[in-house]
This record gives structure tokens, sequence and C-alpha cells, in this order.
């Protein structure tokens, strides 16, 4: 665990997340199953807003190099933002504020290098999940593909066609 306390989510738990925060919307006092800190990797938050419907749904999209910070520690709010880079999401979800915005007593820059460590771990578990899935992936392609004839083969076959006609 790291000293940020931010945990990677697959999809399936991001959308668990918001299926518990869309059912107790109208809650008084909405207690979430899930309180923490987490991340989710290669994706980015769409809100739309139908017709006719003061709501707005939020949906989970696919978008590389993409990460959703999500903040549920005070377990009745669950606070969502997109980011372009995982070291912004793990700041926002350490001190509450964005790279842009300007505080006397933290900045990105000094913080990023006090967290540097952290970030590379993360990245690191990242890398390695990126690895097996492309490795799963590979196997399954190769798993799924015929074996081909043999060069050798396949010239016979041909020989063998011509000389029948």
């Amino acid at each position: 665990m790291t000293q940020t306390k931010a945990t990677l989510i697959s999809v399936d738990e991001a959308k668990a997340l918001l299926k518990d925060q869309s059912d107790q919307i109208n809650e008084r006092f909405p207690r979430l199953k899930k309180q923490g800190k987490y991340i989710l990797p290669d994706y980015r938050l769409t809100r739309k807003r139908e017709a006719f419907k003061i709501r707005k749904h939020t949906f989970l999209q696919h978008h590389a190099r993409s990460y959703v910070a999500f903040d549920s520690e005070n377990g009745q709010t669950l606070w969502m933002h997109n980011f372009p880079s995982l070291t912004e999401a793990l700041f926002w979800l350490d001190t509450g504020l964005k790279p842009t915005d300007t505080d006397t007593n933290t900045s990105y820059k000094s913080w990023k290098d006090l967290h540097q460590d952290d970030i590379n771990a993360l990245k690191d578990i990242l890398k390695e999940r990126s690895r097996k899935r492309k490795e799963a992936a590979a196997a399954k392609k190769a798993a799924s593909v015929p074996k081909k004839k043999p060069a050798a083969v396949k010239k016979s076959v041909v020989a063998k066609k011509k000389k029948a006609n």
C-alpha cells in the first residue's frame, strides 16, 4: 500500500461505486458500501442530461491514458474527477487540490517530488497489469488461430492439383 492510500480498481468495481451512489441519491443520510480513495485507469467519466429529465446520468467510457479518481472516504459522498495523468489524480486524492489550484501550503511540484516513490510504485503496478493483459490476449489469439500448413506441404498439394488437371 502506498503512502497516498489510493487503490487501483477495475471497471466493475467503479460501476459498483456509481451504482451505489445512484441508489442512495434520494436518501437523507446515504451510507456508501465502499469507502476510500480509488483510481480507475484508462477510463473517463461522461455525463449526459436527457431531455425533460433533471437528473444527470454518469457513464464510464474507455479512454487510453486517462484516469478517474473516486473519493468516498467520508462514507456519504462519492467525489469523482477525470485526470490526464496518474500523478494529478493522486495529488487530488491526497490534498483535495487540482494541480492548477493555488495554495500557500502545498504546491503540485513539491508534492510530486515528495511522493515520487509512491507514484512510481503505482505506475509499475499498471505496467504489470498491462503486460499480463497483453500476454493473455496474445495467448487467446494464438489459441483461436488454426495452425497453418508448412510451405513445403502447400507446394506439394498445389503440384498434385496441377497434375490432376
